[in-house]
């Protein structure tokens, strides 16, 4: 059942996987569901996506509490957990749809999502600038269902040992009090 007082936002930054593994973790979060924004192919396929060319990233549909966690905590968590100063790359996998973006629901995530980038390039904590693209949210599409929940169900695969696991633990650690 979904709260009516609800929030939405959905965010690229790397393989969905590794998203979608830290974000169910996180208190006030949901639901977290994979999938694909911000191309031009209807209902593309995860093959498709991985092509590179149907301007697709790899996405992760939050669905939170803003009532026990606000738009910016999540906004910390995700900026913690990926590169965002990496042009269409997270690590080894390359291409667009891999990039850092958070597609906005609403003018007031437009603005938070700007100024928390703003605040961040000002701390300097990476020794680039963040690419992180800010736009607007445009039509979701589901991955397919192998996809949902893939860590908790596949751990033990050598992607998810080398690549998922080292940004949970970060996670775990640094976001203690935030767990479920």
């Amino acid at each position: 059942m979904t709260n009516k007082q609800s929030e939405v936002v959905t965010l690229g930054g790397g393989c969905f996987w590794c998203l979608e593994a830290v974000f169910d973790q996180l208190v006030g979060v949901e639901d977290v569901v994979s999938g694909y924004m911000g191309g031009h192919v209807t209902n593309p396929t995860y093959e498709q996506v991985c092509g590179g060319r149907t301007g697709h990233a790899e996405v992760v549909q939050v669905r939170f509490d803003p009532a026990q966690l606000s738009f910016r905590e999540v906004l910390d968590v995700f900026f913690t957990i990926h590169d965002p100063t990496t042009l269409n790359r997270q690590g080894n996998d390359v291409g667009p749809q891999y990039r850092s973006a958070i597609f906005f629901h609403s003018p007031e995530q437009q603005a938070t999502a700007t100024e928390v980038i703003n605040d961040l390039n000002q701390q300097r904590l990476w020794p680039r600038p963040i690419v992180t693209e800010v736009a607007a949210a445009s039509h979701f599409y589901v991955a397919e269902n192998y996809h949902q929940e893939y860590f908790a169900l596949n751990g033990s695969q050598p992607y998810c040992q080398w690549v998922i696991v080292p940004k949970v633990a970060k996670f775990r650690k640094q976001y203690a009090a935030k767990l479920k």
